[in-house]
C-alpha cells in the first residue's frame, strides 16, 4: 500500500507575517518533499442591527479570497517546481480551523501576527490553543523576520533532560540534516543561594561541578539525536541565568530556535509563563515548538 507524506500546514490570510511563514512553509515542505497545505480561516460576523457603509456581499468576499488563494500557490508553484500544494477556505474561527487543519500534518507554520482570522496572534488566545491543542509541532514566524543568510545554518535547541525537551531535540536535528546545519544545545542554569546560620553557609556551591553535570545531561540528552544524525554537527552551550533570555541572545544568529512544550529546570513553563511570552515576543528568528 502506497503512503502518502504528511503535508506542512500554513495559516495563511495575506498580511505581511503570513507572506513570511508561506515563505519559510513552501522552502520547508520543499526541503522534505511534502505537501503544502495553504489554510485561510473564513469566520462568519452576524451582524444583529444596521451597520452604515457598504456591505460586500459574502459570497463575493469568498470569491476574493478563494481567487487571492489560487494568486498566492501559482506563484509558489513557479518559484518550487514539482512541490504539490493545495489550498483550503475554511469557515469558522481561526484556532479550530488550523488545529483541525493540522490533525494530519507533519508541521504547521504560521505568522506571529497577522489579519482577521489570524491577529492578536502572540497576544490573544489563537496562539495559546494552538501550541497547546495541534498534534504536531507548531512554528511561529515572527512578524519583521527578514532571513539573513548566515555563514554556518545553525539550528538551537533547549534541552532540560525532561521527555519534551527529548522530542525537541530530534525534530532540532531532523531540521538541522535538511537544512544542512549545525544544532547548538542550550541548557541554561542557574546557581542557587548560599543561605547562612550562625555565619556558616548551609549550602555548598561548586560551579564546575554543576558545570561538568549540565554538560554531562546534555550529552546524554543529545546522545540518541546525534547518531541517528551523524552528518550533523553539534555543540553545547551552558549559559547561567535564564533560559528564555538565553534562547533570545541565541536566536540573534540562529536560523531556527526549537523548544518543548514542557519542562523542568530552567524550561518550566516555557509556553505558558512569561518566559514563554519573552522568548516568543522576542526571538528573532523562527521558533518550532514540539508537543
Amino acid at each position: 500500500m502506497t503512503t502518502h507524506p504528511a503535508p506542512i500546514v500554513i495559516g495563511y490570510d495575506g498580511s505581511p507575517g503570513s507572506v513570511s511563514a508561506l515563505d519559510w512553509a513552501a522552502a520547508a515542505a520543499d526541503r522534505a518533499m511534502a505537501p503544502l497545505r495553504i489554510v485561510e480561516a473564513f469566520e462568519i460576523v452576524i451582524v444583529t442591527r444596521p451597520s452604515p457603509g457598504h456591505v460586500v456581499p459574502l459570497e463575493a468576499v469568498r470569491t476574493a479570497r478563494r481567487k487571492r488563494l489560487d494568486e498566492v500557490s501559482a506563484k509558489l508553484r513557479v518559484e518550487h517546481p514539482g512541490l504539490r500544494i493545495e489550498t483550503s477556505l475554511i469557515g469558522g474561527a481561526a484556532a479550530k480551523t488550523l488545529v483541525d487543519a493540522a490533525q494530519d500534518a507533519r508541521l504547521v507554520v504560521l505568522g506571529s501576527r497577522g489579519l482577521g482570522g489570524w491577529s492578536g496572534l502572540m497576544v490573544g488566545s489563537v496562539a495559546v490553543q494552538v501550541t497547546t491543542h495541534a498534534t504536531c509541532p507548531v512554528v511561529v514566524i515572527p512578524h519583521d523576520f527578514q532571513p539573513h543568510p548566515q555563514p554556518e545554518p545553525t539550528v538551537v535547541v533547549g534541552v532540560d533532560g525532561s521527555k519534551f525537551s527529548a522530542r525537541a531535540i530530534e525534530f532540532a536535528f531532523d531540521q538541522a540534516e535538511s537544512m544542512h546545519a549545525r544544532v547548538v544545545a542550550v541548557h541554561a542554569w542557574t546557581s542557587p543561594y548560599l543561605t547562612y546560620l550562625n555565619g556558616e553557609s548551609m549550602l555548598e556551591f561548586d560551579e564546575d561541578k554543576v558545570r561538568e553535570e549540565a554538560g554531562l545531561l546534555v550529552a546524554e540528552s543529545v546522545a540518541g539525536a546525534a547518531e541517528d544524525h551523524p552528518d550533523v554537527p553539534w555543540t553545547s552551550e551552558l549559559p547561567t541565568g535564564s533560559a528564555g533570555q538565553a534562547l533570545v541572545r541565541h536566536s540573534e544568529s540562529a536560523d531556527l530556535v526549537v523548544v518543548g512544550t514542557r519542562g523542568h529546570g530552567g524550561f518550566t513553563g516555557l509556553l505558558l509563563g512569561s518566559v514563554g511570552q519573552s522568548v516568543l515576543h522576542h526571538t528573532h528568528c523562527p521558533i518550532a515548538v514540539v508537543h
